[in-house]
């Protein structure tokens, strides 16, 4: 903390047991919220069932009204979650207005390793929680490493791998898939100046594309970047 951090994070399903991860997830919030910080935990980043570190995250947020500071990234044993016991959790996470982020290439790729077939994807209940209106963002956090060799931090490869993995490729979920990078994203950071707005600062990539669907499917390269009103790629010419 007196270095500077901005983030307190942890991996509670890597403790030795259920009783210390616990431990560790109320400590970590608790030191965030001493010292005003975003948490972002690698939660329930494993196919076990039976590991719900999530449903502490969860609680600790909604006790101290810190939902949208919080962020419970991976959350990949959800998708083995029965479906009663969601029914129950989903209650939780709405009230505690946990933010989300969902890797969907290291997912697929780390994911489902003890499985003979079927395999499961791995991934955590995207769509469920959006439909929810909780804040779900795409992101990739493992660039050429052992973790995912082939991450190069393609946002729009990251949001069309994730968009196949959910099933997600109906219109409806197409037109606003680009907040899943945009948006919630943001949410999950915490920004309070973000979007394209007069005042705000001058922060934003151009995509090649009339709309999510077209930029989605050309696949193009970002057109020119801004970074606070400087132009640090321009492709127009």
């Amino acid at each position: 903390m007196r270095l500077g951090a901005d983030v307190v994070g942890g991996i509670p399903h890597f403790e030795f047991t259920r009783d210390y991860g616990v431990e560790s997830v109320q400590w970590l919030v608790a030191l965030a919220h001493k010292h005003d910080l975003l948490v972002d935990v690698h939660c329930d980043e494993i196919d076990d069932p039976e590991s719900r570190f999530l449903e502490v995250l969860a609680a600790e947020a909604l006790r101290r009204d810190y939902g949208s500071r919080v962020t419970a990234s991976h959350t990949c044993a959800m998708g083995s979650y029965n479906d009663h016991y969601c029914s129950r959790l989903f209650r939780l996470l709405k009230k505690s207005g946990l933010r989300f982020l969902s890797m969907p290439t290291e997912s697929l790729h780390l994911q489902g390793r003890f499985d003979n077939y079927p395999k499961r994807r791995g991934l955590t209940r995207v769509p469920e929680l959006l439909d929810a209106g909780l804040k779900v963002a795409f992101g990739q956090d493992s660039i050429r490493d052992p973790w995912y060799p082939l991450g190069n931090g393609n946002m729009l490869r990251t949001l069309d791998v994730g968009l196949h993995a959910c099933h997600m490729l109906g219109m409806g979920w197409i037109d606003h898939s680009l907040e899943l990078i945009t948006d919630n994203g943001a949410a999950a950071l915490d920004l309070k100046e973000y979007g394209i707005e007069e005042g705000l600062p001058a922060r934003c990539v151009v995509l090649q594309g009339r709309s999510p669907y077209e930029v989605l499917l050309g696949q193009l390269p970002v057109l020119a970047s801004v970074r606070d009103g400087r132009v640090l790629v321009d492709r127009r010419s």
